[in-house]
């Protein structure tokens, strides 16, 4: 009975830690959840008034929120500097409260300074996030100079909480989050490994909804990925450590991506295209609609079972005989002689579930050192010294740091700030002629559809979302006003949980985050007995107003366009990926290692920003739905033009470690074709007067031409890499299509 609960419990664990990467949204809720009831709690035992009980609240929300910095050491120094910066923020509102001119000009001064104050990192960024909120919550909660010492008061415990929250009662320290990330991490992987395997037994009426389960899993497991690069150099005291999981995580995600399209075959689906497992509501290929009817595949499916085992065990838990029997026989498929006699295409998910178990014992060593051997069969014990390998390499080589694009990032900033300044001075206008009393609330929402946008498409979306979720919160705020009435505890309690599941649901939808504020700020005016009808529809017409004013000025000061911006993105994520390209093809080709792993980083990233930046384009209200589908069409193009470039990298990286693999010259030469695609596609993105042209020929692999035979007891490298770089060079022709460039046939 105990052990069925342990492992029920194990199992809720794992699936909370694989829907919420780290604990990171949790653990941010229940800190500043905690921190406003905190302060509440302090200020109410001190007899603290209720006006200054609902700042004391904001005011811990907010200095709680606002700081993002990873070092606790920089965490504490910017709170400690966000005090006084919040005192004289809300002196001046006070002070300027009557004086429409001169306080409407302090403010704007403000939101510019707020939003310049991000060139300088995050701690310009909190600064500036705390002083602008701070005069908002002035101005909500009425102060005036009377109330000032009252109002330090509830400030300076609204921050003493907050670092209280931080610092002692839920801390968040580096090592802690990038643990929880590597679990996060194996729930993950292991959800993957669930759905392929029932990709496998899928029926046709069942195929489709499996195969979108594997893409959902494949996306998951992609984005913890990029979650744990990005903490790894806080999280990890050696460097070299740091690179070290870096590259197994790397490994591990390429492996479980190219075990799903092993599987994908499996199924029927000979010549599969890579694409299936990128573009949104793709069907299964024709011909794989039926599961597999073989009987090795009763193997394949014990296997993918054993191999979700392996993923799910902690790294620290004792090995145990009938572990080290699992591994062992999953990476015996990494021999020929222990493949199952199959079709090829079910031989290939074999030794899929063989490469997927190598990267699984990689990423265990990594994180968890050395292990016990001491059951390790001849194929584990030679993945062990290929590992060994590996590590060796990637300790000789130097890592090089490069600071790009601080200019590009100056100049956002400074453009961001003129347009949010003239927006906050459009809202202050049109917000008094609303209500000479709540027109702050047009500032607000003109302010924060500025924040992480960078075009006036994703501003428009952003603050359609904020003003659906706003009018949708003004009908709970009015449920929920009339029952609660005045019970201040329930008020309390209520907002405190609102609070929890604004931060909670804030980076799965702006929308329900937007609703859950506004339900919350009803209840506020209620507690302040300001609380009516008019107020709360006042709330949709700023909201609606201070939108308009934010794409105004979006579109008309200083404008980025939606095009020019993801064109920009477009071209960088094509840069990258040359660059990884031509820097996998060479070292394949026998020259000197590279940071390849550092560079599939930098790719990943900026395909994250693109797809990002995207959104207004494939929002499903757009009227242009033949421009939607392009831009989710050259997206999908992209995403499998990235994921076939890091497998030639882990490859790559893996040949400085298999004396059996050598290189082949010849692939340099042969794959010059890709190179200059990317290069004519990047020229027609950047300049649509380009005349640079698409070429296309003859497959990669009859480019290759003759070459000498390799050492005797070695194999060429070609094999392993020469699907993918075919792979590659047919998504990257396919980007001419969408993006209207010239195509003609090589003349080779």
């Amino acid at each position: 009975m105990r052990a069925a609960e342990d492992t029920a419990r194990a199992r809720l664990r794992d699936r909370v830690a694989a829907s919420d990467p780290g604990l990171l949204r949790l653990a941010a809720a229940v800190r500043t959840v905690g921190a406003i009831g905190l302060t509440v709690t302090v200020l109410t035992v001190l007899g603290t008034d209720l006006p200054h009980l609902v700042t004391g609240a904001l005011v811990a929300m907010v200095s709680t929120f606002a700081i993002r910095e990873k070092q606790r050491s920089r965490q504490a120094v910017t709170l400690a500097v966000g005090l006084p910066v919040a005192l004289v923020s809300m002196s001046l509102a006070s002070l300027l409260h009557h004086r429409v001119v001169g306080g409407d000009l302090v403010f704007v001064a403000l939101i510019f300074c707020a939003v310049y104050g991000r060139r300088f990192g995050d701690r310009g960024t909190a600064l500036g996030l705390i002083g602008f909120q701070m005069y908002f919550v002035a101005l909500f909660v009425g102060a005036t100079p009377e109330g000032l010492p009252e109002l330090y008061a509830a400030v300076a415990v609204a921050f003493g909480c907050s670092a209280l929250m931080r610092f002692a009662l839920v801390p968040e320290t580096p090592v802690g989050v990038l643990e929880r990330l590597r679990s996060a991490f194996r729930a993950r992987m292991a959800q993957l490994l669930s759905a392929q395997l029932d990709l496998l037994d899928a029926g046709p009426d069942e195929a489709d909804r499996a195969l979108r389960r594997v893409r959902e899993g494949t996306a998951r497991l992609h984005e913890t990925a990029l979650l744990i690069q990005g903490r790894l150099a806080d999280g990890t005291a050696d460097e070299a450590v740091a690179r070290l999981v870096q590259r197994r995580i790397a490994d591990a995600e390429i492996a479980a991506e190219r075990l799903g399209l092993a599987l994908l075959r499996a199924r029927g689906a000979e010549r599969v295209d890579t694409l299936a497992l990128h573009l949104p509501g793709a069907p299964v290929p024709s011909g794989g609609r039926q599961p597999v009817r073989e009987e090795a595949t009763t193997a394949l499916r014990r296997d993918l079972d054993a191999l979700r085992v392996l993923v799910l065990r902690p790294v620290e838990a004792a090995g145990g005989t009938g572990v080290a029997h699992l591994r062992n026989r999953l990476l015996g498929y990494r021999d020929e002689e222990n493949v199952p006699v199959a079709s090829p295409a079910v031989q290939d998910a074999f030794r899929a579930v063989g490469d997927t178990a190598r990267a699984v014992l990689g990423l265990r060593i990594a994180l968890g050192g050395a292990q016990d051997e001491s059951d390790d069969s001849p194929a584990t014990a030679r993945s062990r010294e290929e590992l060994d390998a590996e590590d060796a390499v990637l300790d000789a080589e130097e890592e090089e740091e490069s600071k790009e694009e601080a200019t590009g990032l100056e100049r956002r900033t400074t453009r961001a700030a003129v347009q949010v300044a003239v927006g906050s001075l459009l809202a202050i206008v049109g917000g008094e002629l609303l209500s000479r009393d709540r027109w702050y609330w047009a500032v607000l929402t003109c302010w924060i559809v500025f924040l992480n946008t960078a075009s006036t498409g994703e501003i428009l979306v952003k603050g359609s979302r904020r003003l659906v979720g706003t009018v949708l919160g003004v009908l709970a705020g009015i449920v929920l006003a009339g029952a609660v009435g005045h019970h201040t505890g329930t008020a309390f309690a209520l907002v405190l949980l609102f609070v929890f599941a604004m931060f909670y649901s804030a980076p799965l939808s702006y929308t329900l985050s937007s609703f859950f504020v506004t339900a919350a700020l009803g209840l506020l005016y209620t507690l302040l007995h300001t609380y009516s009808l008019s107020v709360l529809v006042l709330r949709v017409g700023e909201t609606a107003l201070g939108a308009a004013c934010g794409v105004i000025a979006a579109a008309f000061v200083l404008p980025v366009r939606t095009d020019r911006r993801t064109n920009d993105l477009l071209a960088t994520v094509l840069r990258r990926l040359g660059e990884v390209t031509d820097s996998a093809v060479d070292q394949l080709s026998g020259g000197p290692p590279g940071d390849l792993m550092d560079q599939a980083r930098d790719l990943d990233q900026a395909l994250a920003d693109l797809r990002s930046a995207v959104q207004p384009l494939t929002h499903p209200a757009t009227p242009l739905r033949s421009r939607r589908e392009t831009a989710r069409y050259v997206v999908a193009l992209l995403e499998t033009c990235a994921y076939h470039a890091r497998t030639l990298a882990a490859s790559a990286e893996l040949l400085l470690s298999r004396p059996s693999i050598a290189p082949d010259p010849r692939l340099r030469g042969a794959t010059g074709r890709i190179g200059r695609n990317l290069e004519a596609i990047t020229a027609h993105v950047t300049d649509e007067d380009a005349g640079d042209t698409i070429e296309t020929g003859p497959s990669i692999a009859s480019l290759l031409g003759p070459t000498a035979p390799p050492p005797p007891g070695q194999g060429r490298v070609t094999e392993h890499v020469l699907r993918h770089l075919q792979r590659l060079d047919e998504a990257v022709t396919g980007l001419a299509r969408p993006l209207d460039v010239p195509v003609k046939a090589s003349e080779g």
